[in-house]
Formats: C-alpha cells, sequence, structure tokens
C-alpha cells in the first residue's frame, strides 16, 4: 500500500486520512468519496484506516490496555450503570471518547437534587501519563469561572482507582446543528461564534489553551446560551515548554481537520492553535464547509445543512 502512490499523492492519501480519522466512522466513506476520485488514493486511505481500527496500534500498548480493547463498551457500562461514585449515582451513558465515557448521573445522599455529567476514564487506560493529564483537566476546570464555560462541580477516584470529574450537564445541542436546526442567518451566527470566543479568551488571558475546538465540544442550550466543553488535552502555557503532547504510541492528542498546522508538526503550544481552530469552526458555521485544504476540495461537514447560509 502506498507503493504505487508518488509523493505527492502520498501526501494527499495522509491528509486525508488525518481528516477522515477525525469522522465518526459511519461518515468516512462519504467524505472520501467526495474528497477525491483518484481510487488509488482512497484505497490507501481505506487501508490506512483499517489499519488504525485493527489491533497494530495495541503492539506496544500495556497488559492493561490490551485488556481494555477486547473488553466491549457494554462491559465497562455494566459495571458503572446504577454505581455510586463518591455522592453521585450513575444513569446512563452520555458519550465516549478516547481517554473514556462521560455518564449522566444524579445526587444519590439526599442532600439535594441535582445531575451532573461524571467523566471516568476508561479501564487499561489508567496510565500514568493519562492519569497525570486528567489531574490536569481537573485542575484546570477548577479554575475557569465563565457562563460559556462547563462548570467543575466535583472530583475524585473511583473504588477501583480511576480518576473521575463531575461536570456541570448541559442540555443543548453541538453548535453548528443548534444554527442549522433553527436557520440562523449570518448574524446569529457570527454572534453564537463571538460567545464562543469569549469564553476561549477568558481560558487565554489565564494561560490556558484547550487545544481542541470543535462542534462536538461546543453546546448551546435552549436559551441560545453557549457552553464550551472538554478541556482533557488543555494546557497550561508553562507546562512542558517543548509542547510535545503525544500518547504512548506517539500519536497526537487532537482532531486533525480542526488542529492548527503548528499543532500538527508538534510544535511548541500557542494561543495561536485556537485561534485557527475557531476560524475553522466560523468558517463551518458560515459556510457548512471546512476550509479548503490546498490538497483536497473542501466537502460539506456533518453538521452542515441546507439552511447554513452561504457567503
Amino acid at each position: 500500500m502506498g507503493a504505487e502512490l508518488d509523493p505527492e499523492r502520498w501526501e494527499l492519501a495522509s491528509r486525508l486520512f488525518e481528516a477522515a480519522v477525525a469522522l465518526p466512522e459511519r461518515e468516512r466513506a462519504t467524505y472520501l468519496a467526495a474528497a477525491t476520485r483518484d481510487d488509488e488514493v482512497r484505497r490507501a486511505v481505506e487501508h490506512l484506516l483499517a489499519a488504525d481500527a485493527s489491533a497494530a496500534p495495541l503492539l506496544d500498548a500495556t497488559p492493561g490496555e490490551l485488556a481494555a480493547a477486547a473488553r466491549s463498551p457494554d462491559d465497562e457500562d455494566s459495571a458503572l450503570i446504577g454505581a455510586r461514585i463518591g455522592p453521585w449515582r450513575i444513569v446512563r451513558e452520555l458519550g465516549r471518547g478516547g481517554m473514556g465515557a462521560v455518564y449522566l448521573a444524579e445526587r444519590a445522599d439526599g442532600a439535594y437534587e441535582k445531575l451532573v455529567a461524571v467523566k471516568v476514564v476508561k479501564r487499561g487506560m489508567d496510565t500514568d501519563e493519562i492519569l497525570r493529564r486528567f489531574r490536569r483537566e481537573r485542575q484546570i476546570l477548577a479554575s475557569l469561572e465563565h457562563p460559556n464555560i462547563a462548570r467543575l462541580h466535583d472530583g475524585g477516584v473511583t473504588p477501583d482507582g480511576r480518576p473521575y470529574l463531575v461536570m456541570e450537564h448541559i442540555e443543548g445541542e453541538r453548535i453548528d446543528r443548534y444554527a442549522d436546526s433553527r436557520r440562523l442567518d449570518v448574524e446569529a451566527r457570527l454572534a453564537l461564534a463571538l460567545s464562543v470566543c469569549r469564553a476561549v479568551e477568558y481560558a487565554h488571558r489565564r494561560r490556558i489553551v484547550h487545544r481542541d475546538i470543535k462542534p462536538s465540544n461546543i453546546l448551546v442550550t435552549a436559551d441560545g446560551d453557549i457552553r464550551l466543553l472538554d478541556f482533557g488535552i488543555a494546557r497550561l502555557l508553562d507546562d512542558d515548554p517543548d509542547g510535545a503532547t503525544r500518547t504512548g504510541t506517539g500519536r497526537q492528542i487532537l482532531t486533525p481537520a480542526y488542529a492548527s498546522p503548528e499543532q500538527l508538526a508538534g510544535s511548541p503550544v500557542t494561543p495561536a492553535g485556537d485561534v485557527f481552530a475557531l476560524g475553522v469552526l466560523l468558517h463551518e458555521l458560515l459556510t457548512g464547509r471546512r476550509p479548503p485544504d490546498p490538497l483536497t476540495p473542501a466537502t460539506p461537514v456533518s453538521g452542515g445543512s441546507a439552511h447554513t447560509p452561504r457567503l
């Protein structure tokens, strides 16, 4: 795979892979069909995606990570649903990511009634590096008090040793789908984007960079209020001056479709990376498409629709 491609086409395949791997699996085929008419390039990308999903990335995994990979998500769900973590009782799963899962939970000690979102590191991923990152997330979130940033309520360690965060539970839609479902005009979309910018500016003034600004990390409530979520890969600017945030397998912790060139290259983190991501977000909100890559055509994103205003 790749032997039949010249360097320029291989570079295109690499860029398409980075964009496709950040998408939900069900959206990848549609993306590739729209992104390139070169069958060999598409096959190369499909091969890369298959390898990414295979056991190959586990070759240098720890025994705990291998055990976690062999366990189905339903196993983790059944272990936590109904369980009590601190004063909270897990109700159901809300979402799942690379580090772990987020659950809806309710207050269980009778002190008061409240629903929250509980983020728990998944089994097998509680390595020293992941635990350090999780503790840093808790520290970062505890220092942020802004109306457009999801609040941290609590934090601790589960009985089996996994750290957890208790976050404000936001009832809302991701920003792109909110704007499209309500057929918002350009002015209203710009107002949403400005609220996001204010939240990011607030974090930057505290020397915190989010590093993963994208539509799925921005919810809009029924009242039209913005909440910026998930500082899980955020970085205090004074931390790690080399700026090399990588997993144990060497993969960068980022979403390629929204990451700045500097972030993709592994350069030191600066607020400019968030500004780049905000530009991508604004382009999507106003056009329904991500900015075109010089080597790939602009393609519709999952949140875009016929209602997105075109400039």
